[in-house]
């Protein structure tokens, strides 16, 4: 019996590549299940889809690089529902249902928390996209999926380039939801901050940046990750976004980028696979899993009452 499985997708199991994009999968798997062994923990490492898996040979299991889920969202979904019944999740099943759709920033406007100003599409819209962007006071515009990773079907659109991604809207819109937002220029100037938080407390943080002549801060294309120190302004305001969720998540990314008007606002709030970039910053590790044990003495506890 395991206490923990780390779940990651097939590609990253036994690679036989190593790339450093596939070394840095590793280096944070590593980094977490030391940190979990030094506190006594038996942990396990596989993919999500492992057909040969027994699900209930693990206590709990921690969703870490299953980053081909937005590819394969209903047979992930379907998975979820499986397992939910055979072991402990972590981050809980409640949490990951809201947080896989981007839905979830229209519940943080509401709850006062800032996001881009967005106009959420839903499947099936019948209206072109150029009727829908001219119908805001925006310039320019980003369109994205409500399921997505790793910047899938992300474009900035203008004025002059609305038109030709009609069809690739129309292709999208038929089979799922939408996102259209403003664009925020800070993002090429500034970049994306990201902020870890465990248990609700603001952890450590980084900063990525788009490679010239793009937006998209991913690595997939081309964005560079930089060190970042948060000020208290910052803290306070990730803190906030985390006291808005619930259940309090065992361990969360926030997206924060500097809107038009200068202010911080939410592009996006990571709690099923997020990175974390343990590598960067040495105490990571121990508090990731300070934070797992935390959360699986709790959950033992109410077992046993």
């Amino acid at each position: 019996m395991y206490d923990i499985t780390l779940l990651t997708d097939a590609r990253y199991v036994a690679p036989t590549e190593r790339t450093a994009y596939i070394q840095n999968i590793l280096t944070e798997d590593r980094l977490l299940t030391t940190a979990l062994e030094k506190r006594g923990l038996i942990v396990h490492r596989t993919n999500w889809d492992n057909p040969d898996f027994d699900w209930t040979q693990t206590r709990f299991i921690v969703f870490r690089t299953t980053w081909d889920y937005f590819d394969r969202f209903r047979e992930f979904s379907a998975w979820l529902d499986c397992v939910s019944q055979q072991t402990q999740l972590i981050n809980p099943l409640p949490l990951l249902r809201w947080n896989m759709d981007k839905h979830y920033l229209l519940d943080l406007k509401k709850a006062g928390i800032a996001i881009p100003n967005t106009l959420f599409i839903e499947t099936g819209t019948q209206a072109s996209l150029e009727s829908l962007a001219l119908s805001s006071s925006w310039s320019e515009w980003v369109l994205k999926p409500a399921v997505s990773g790793a910047g899938r079907h992300t474009y900035r659109l203008n004025k002059e380039n609305l038109q030709a991604r009609e069809a690739i809207f129309r292709e999208l819109i038929a089979q799922e939801a939408m996102l259209l937002q403003e664009f925020q220029h800070q993002v090429i100037t500034s970049g994306e901050a990201t902020f870890m938080v465990f248990n609700g407390q603001y952890s450590h943080a980084i900063l990525k940046k788009a490679k010239q002549g793009d937006f998209r801060v991913q690595d997939d294309f081309g964005g560079t990750v930089h060190p970042y120190e948060a000020n208290a302004d910052e803290i306070a305001f990730v803190e906030k976004v985390m006291a808005c969720v619930s259940p309090t998540p065992v361990y969360a990314r926030v997206d924060v980028i500097w809107n038009n008007e200068g202010e911080l606002c939410v592009s996006e709030l990571e709690m099923v696979e997020p990175e974390l970039w343990l590598r960067n910053h040495p105490k990571a590790p121990d508090r990731f899993a300070d934070a797992l044990c935390a959360y699986i003495n709790l959950i033992n506890s109410t077992l046993l009452s």
